[in-house]
């Protein structure tokens, strides 16, 4: 199986109210892809309690069964369209990938 972890830092808003509506439309989004793509085996969405972290916002964790379906799953239409919300908002990006 492999572990994909994908953090996401937001940039700055006015205010909280409205962050909190990004992060969540952005944690919908992303956890709308569960049954759209088959190769994704589970997926959970963590968000940062604390608004005005300098740390991370968000956290994606998905499992694949294999290195070739988390490709799959890269290229897929729909995790595209979700990239390109989440390219609205994030000013950052990090990632890991590993076998469990």
């Amino acid at each position: 199986m492999i572990n994909h972890v994908v953090l996401f830092k937001l940039k700055k808003y006015d205010s909280e109210s409205e962050k909190q509506n990004v992060i969540s439309s952005i944690e919908d989004a992303l956890l709308s892809l569960s049954g759209k793509i088959n190769e994704l085996k589970h997926i959970e969405i963590g968000v940062n309690y604390e608004l005005a972290s300098k740390s991370y916002d968000i956290c994606l964790i998905s499992h694949f069964e294999t290195v070739e379906q988390l490709d799959a799953y890269r290229i897929h239409p729909e995790h595209l369209k979700v990239g390109e919300l989440i390219g609205q908002h994030a000013v950052e990006r990090a990632a890991v990938d590993f076998e469990f």
